[in-house]
């Protein structure tokens, strides 16, 4: 049977800018993606430890290694600058998938690569 399962993981990510004007998304530094294997126009569900909002959105691609991590559109109403998240995408499997999850310090510097 297949199941939806956590694939990728960025825990405690620091929102670092907000842009209601913007269409939609996530931007998220490609490098952090690369860690998480997360794709642009990926779907994720975006939420906040700050205030307990929860969205979906898509990504797009940020600066590489500048730890950029941005909401765009009506998502930058519930999730802006100075929040901390957990950015999560899913996989579909009949087989368990074993996440790739990254915890990320202050400055959204990768500080551990394991199951948290």
């Amino acid at each position: 049977m297949l199941r939806i399962q956590l694939k990728s993981k960025l825990h405690r990510a620091a929102i670092t800018d907000s842009n209601v004007e913007y269409e939609g998304s996530i931007s998220i530094p490609p490098d952090l993606m690369r860690a998480v294997d997360i794709w642009v126009g990926e779907k994720v569900l975006v939420t906040s430890v700050t205030n307990g909002a929860r969205l979906e959105t898509y990504v797009i691609e940020g600066k590489e290694g500048s730890g950029q991590i941005v909401v765009n559109g009506a998502a930058a109403h519930l999730i802006t600058a100075g929040h901390r998240v957990t950015i999560m995408a899913f996989g579909l499997d009949d087989k368990p998938i074993t996440p790739k999850r990254l915890l990320l310090g202050p400055n959204n510097e990768p500080l551990t690569q394991q199951v948290l």
